[in-house]
């Protein structure tokens, strides 16, 4: 099973990080973290997301949609990276988030990442077989 870990952080912690953190120290933590989920042959990728000044949003309530610049005042916590794993179950993905080396104002959410047969569709379905074969050419 897939699982996608997405790091969100408070924008009270975003502003104190941006002043107090040692980048330095912080890239090494995170080196060593995803250096274990490699060796424990779990990590798909993970990549850091820009800072929401840098983002958009659309909202699909409008006709047409509307899109927004960020960054997003109504934000209670700001997306800053993730990271997608594949292990046996919850637990062990569980496992995983936990030692995530993220401190106070900082959140993990974790999801599962769904599966083809997740999908309520005949096997035979056109997108269905194209979306697998998009799949298998990027794997």
């Amino acid at each position: 099973m897939r699982y996608m870990m997405i790091m969100q952080v408070s924008p009270a912690a975003a502003a104190t990080a941006a002043v107090d953190l040692d980048m330095e120290k912080v890239v090494a933590e995170m080196g060593a973290y995803n250096e274990s989920l490699q060796k424990a042959g779990v990590f798909l990728t993970a990549e850091g997301l820009s800072d929401a000044s840098e983002g958009f949003r659309i909202d699909f309530d409008a006709v047409p949609p509307a899109v927004t610049d960020g960054p997003f005042a109504e934000a209670r916590e700001v997306f800053t990276g993730f990271w997608i794993i594949e292990v046996a179950s919850r637990e062990e993905a569980e496992r995983w988030a936990l030692a995530c080396p993220l401190g106070p104002g900082v959140a993990l959410e974790v999801r599962r990442v769904n599966e083809f047969s997740d999908i309520d569709l005949p096997e035979d379905n056109e997108w269905l077989s194209k979306a697998q074969e998009w799949r298998a050419a990027n794997a």
